[in-house]
């Protein structure tokens, strides 16, 4: 039977790269959205430039489910290299739009689909002479064409036409006629609409539509940064850009012209990492973003940056790994790598945020932390994240909100007479006072040290000041528990004996999953981390359930070693959910392996819980 949903379905459309399709994709997904539907959205592309196969996501989720769910209800197919796979992936019952101007041998069919062929290729030779007006009218066209078959808002898309060219009313009407053309087609030839539906509703609010690494650009310049260094590595090549597009704009002065900041782009990742540590040393907020091979090669500084104490925030957006790895896919494969940066003794601030409006809030509040604490802050994005548009609630921000620069003696408190020793623990937290750079003629300066030295300072190799040295860091790391964004716990009605943790982009699919789980009848209290160090609350949930799922994205379950060496758990307390092929993880992928893995831990009860599910 055929598939019939209305505003719950997922639309994947296999295109080639450099067709020009992202633009018609977007413009679909932005369609339902304007009909009040939510979306979540997905690009999958290769490393290359040009000419290997890309696909577009979009699930239409009226119940506003923004992870990725798995299957495809509805295929658009525009690439014959990946035709078998494509209709493969198809669920049963679903859909099959392609471009049927050639023939296609039935054997390339499947008998459960129900088969929508549109001859694109033959209506654009018509109508159009260019070849490369054909190329970019062919996608305006098909879209014009998916809107009669799933009863779409025509007039949201004539809208959006005419705000991308705006001022351009030639390409408004050529665009407007092939919408018309293929929607015209679609009705007097296919049964529209189908079983799958978009109908209006009233579910996005007032949320915005915003890719990861532009929300965490826009938190760095509300946190505060003037200076961004960096080497394009995918995917955090689009943060640095974005930060670049903000601060043109906001960081000018109107009165000169002249630009309140400094965008470097580096020979290479060493070398960003070094102008980073240099601008923090001097008093400037800055960052670095890029991703696990760049903070493979900046290791030895961020050890410098940790045993010198020096602000610096480095937002990683994570992707497949080792080596060169996979590229253009998505993993959290750089915890255990982020978290113990460099040789040596070393601890690193973490922080996980789920989704742009995190990305936001935490890549302002990172340099925060960076100056409270005089230590390198990761924003731990992935590509997930980063690279694709996301609904997430506006922004925030307090006007009245003050940076934080932490302890920062003055020339007044050094005039005054007050004792400054540069790694002296004054108060037991462990975090030193600190001078900037030509703040007095005669007092208060220090040399930045990456060898051990006493609390002056001074240079020594006496084992006593180590040691008092590495406790104090330890300590400072302490009080970075509190500082931290605090874990959020979502618990089952009635409460629940095993719990699951998760973090990051992980978040989505897991709210899902939950629910999924809850009508089969097994229950879970679910705690998202946001930070490391981790507080006691983390150690407190653990204990308080028989096990714990950890999900995450990579092979060797690093935050379950994490919990476990930082924390002293029993590694039989916490069972790992992994998923790690470079997709984003489902919410159906996370509820099977944990229904499987509740199975084999106590039968009896999954047992139980499955006979009040079907009850």
């Amino acid at each position: 039977m055929p598939i019939e949903s209305v505003n719950d379905f997922v639309v994947r459309f296999a295109n080639v790269n450099g067709s020009g399709s992202a633009s018609a994709n977007s413009m679909f997904a932005r369609t339902v959205m304007r009909m009040g539907v939510p979306v979540a959205t997905r690009n999958i592309f290769p490393s290359n430039i040009q000419g290997l196969p890309t696909w577009f996501e979009v699930r239409v989720s009226g119940e506003g489910w923004l992870g990725a769910r798995g299957g495809t209800d509805l295929m658009v197919a525009m690439n014959p290299q990946t035709w078998d796979k494509d209709v493969a992936s198809i669920e049963p019952g679903g859909y099959l739009f392609y471009d049927c101007s050639r023939p296609i041998p039935a054997s390339k069919f499947r008998e459960d689909l129900t088969v929508i062929g549109v001859p694109l290729t033959e209506i654009c030779n018509r109508e159009y002479n260019e070849p490369r007006q054909r190329t970019l009218m062919k996608n305006i066209i098909g879209l014009g064409a998916l809107a009669a078959i799933l009863d779409m808002d025509v007039e949201a898309i004539r809208q959006l036409l005419a705000e991308q060219f705006r001022g351009k009313d030639k390409l408004i009407e050529a665009n407007h006629k092939a919408l018309a053309i293929g929607h015209d087609w679609a009705i007097a030839n296919l049964k529209c609409p189908i079983g799958l539906r978009v109908q209006k509703a009233d579910s996005v609010g007032d949320r915005i539509y915003v890719e990861g690494n532009a929300a965490a650009a826009l938190g760095a310049v509300y946190g505060g940064a003037t200076v961004c260094a960096w080497y394009p590595l995918t995917p955090s090549t689009s943060l640095a850009e974005a930060f670049t597009t903000y601060c043109k704009r906001l960081r000018g002065e109107p009165e000169t012209g002249k630009h309140r900041y400094a965008i470097v782009q580096c020979e290479d990742e060493l070398a960003s990492i070094g102008v980073v540590i240099g601008a923090g040393w001097n008093g400037s907020r800055s960052f670095t973003a890029t991703s696990g091979p760049g903070i493979s090669l900046m290791q030895e500084f961020l050890g410098l940056a940790y045993f010198a104490e020096i602000p610096a925030v480095l937002f990683n957006v994570q992707r497949g790994g080792p080596s060169t790895g996979m590229p253009t896919r998505t993993q959290q494969s750089d915890v255990l790598s982020c978290a113990y940066a460099s040789h040596g003794d070393t601890k690193h601030v973490l922080l996980f945020p789920r989704d742009p409006g995190e990305a936001f809030e935490f890549g302002a509040l990172s340099f925060d932390l960076a100056d409270r604490l005089q230590t390198p802050v990761f924003v731990m994005l992935d590509l997930e994240i980063g690279m694709n548009s996301h609904l997430t609630k506006p922004f925030q921000w307090d006007d009245n909100r003050k940076m934080d620069r932490g302890k920062v003696m003055t020339k007044a408190d050094l005039d005054s007479g007050r004792d400054f020793g540069r790694y002296l623990d004054v108060d037991g937290d462990g975090i030193p006072f600190r001078t900037y750079p030509g703040t007095h003629p005669t007092r208060g300066s220090f040399f930045t040290r990456g060898t051990t030295r006493d609390a002056y300072a001074r240079y020594t190799e006496e084992g006593g000041p180590y040691v008092e040295n590495m406790e104090r860091l330890i300590r400072k790391f302490e009080t970075a528990k509190s500082y931290v964004p605090a874990p959020l716990v979502e618990k089952a009605e009635g409460g629940a004996r095993l719990g699951v943790i998760h973090y990051g982009s992980t978040a989505a699919p897991m709210e899902e999953a939950t629910q999924i789980l809850a009508k089969q009848g097994v229950k879970l209290d679910v705690m998202r981390v946001r930070g490391f160090p981790f507080p006691k609350s983390v150690e407190d949930f653990i204990a308080a359930h028989e096990k714990v799922f950890v999900v995450e994205q990579n092979r060797d379950a690093q935050l379950r070693t994490l919990l476990i060496a930082e924390l002293g758990i029993n590694p039989e307390r916490l069972v790992s959910v992994l998923h790690y092929d470079g997709s984003p993880v489902t919410a159906r992928f996370i509820s099977r392996a944990v229904a499987d893995l509740v199975a084999k831990i106590d039968p009896a009860a999954a047992k139980s819980a499955k006979e009040g599910a079907l009850s």
